[in-house]
């Protein structure tokens, strides 16, 4: 018997913006940078608070720019393989962080995002929502499922190819259309 095995990697379909955006966290971050070491010698030549508190909020600033600047480069990557549902998310290209793992039998209700059914469950109390998608636009698809007494739902942009093979592992009345 053959192993069903299909990846899907979303990625944004208007990078510019991000692009843009990325090119400026990196100016950002070599100006505050650059400010932060110069009021760092005025601070260690003529103490004051006012400096202090310049310098520690630019050194800041370019930190966490240095830190979250990769988030502008995302990629959300899926692979379903014998009805196995793996989630991850891709920063620059290069760092992969697993997001999550789940058995497509174990899910209580999914279908496309456009369906009535997707507002019944969102609209549900307490339902812990994941979006692990880029383009609002985009083929959306959601997972909704109960763990450890918690309600869950997944939302996710596969490919029909992926959705096809999805289904042939969905127990039936699953699929919500």
């Amino acid at each position: 018997m053959m192993d069903n095995f299909k990846e899907d990697i979303a990625v944004n379909r208007r990078p510019l913006l991000n692009n843009l955006l990325y090119a400026m966290a990196w100016v950002l971050i070599v100006i505050f940078g650059a400010y932060a070491l110069l009021m760092l010698q005025v601070v260690m030549y003529a103490f004051d608070v006012f400096s202090l508190v310049t310098t520690v909020i630019a050194a800041a600033v370019a930190i966490l720019l240095f830190i979250y600047k990769d988030n502008l480069k995302l990629e959300y990557e899926y692979t379903f393989t014998n009805g196995s549902l793996d989630f991850a998310k891709v920063l620059r290209g290069a760092k992969r962080k697993e997001l999550g793992s789940m058995t497509v039998a174990n899910v209580s209700a999914c279908g496309h995002v456009a369906h009535d059914s997707f507002q019944r469950f969102l609209s549900m109390k307490d339902v812990k929502k994941k979006n692990w998608f880029l383009n609002r636009d985009g083929n959306l698809f959601y997972f909704y499922y109960v763990k450890e007494n918690e309600k869950n739902m997944i939302i996710i942009e596969p490919s029909e190819d992926m959705v096809e093979m999805i289904k042939r592992y969905l127990p039936v009345g699953v699929y919500q259309g």
